[in-house]
């Protein structure tokens, strides 16, 4: 993976707008990615020279509670441990900048949930549930 190249910048709004849709995950206006890239505590994208392939973003208060979100990484690129080269450098933040009593939290879709479990998540259930409402 050598020819891969990780930055910590968000990614350009409409290369994250088109990387969600062309794998398979839910489209956002352009208004909203805009506040939400600027607002992220953190974000980890992998470039294959310019072209966004792989990404993650930490969102959140930063101190008490932080969600891990927008783990996608391109279709022609997965099996190749870009997933999990994405969770390391979103682990390594969560090392250096989380309390005791922090909440990191994190939606999984299948077979997604595979590799948070690698990383130390585990489910909710039976004492809580994840729940949603989308606009």
């Amino acid at each position: 993976m050598s020819n891969f190249n990780n930055s910590y910048h968000p990614p350009a709004p409409s290369d994250y707008i088109n990387l969600r849709l062309e794998a398979g995950m839910s489209g956002k206006s352009i208004e909203a990615v805009r506040i939400g890239l600027e607002n992220s505590l953190f974000s980890v994208t992998v470039y294959e020279e310019s072209q966004l392939i792989a990404m993650g973003r930490i969102i959140g208060d930063g101190g008490t509670a932080f969600q891990i979100v927008d783990i996608v990484v391109k279709p022609s690129h997965q099996g190749m441990g870009l997933g999990k080269r994405v969770m390391t450098e979103i682990m390594a933040y969560l090392d250096q900048h989380t309390y005791k009593g922090s909440y990191v939290s994190l939606i999984a879709d299948d077979p997604a949930n595979k590799l948070y479990e690698q990383f130390g998540f585990a489910y909710t259930l039976p004492k809580s549930h994840g729940m949603y409402r989308k606009y």
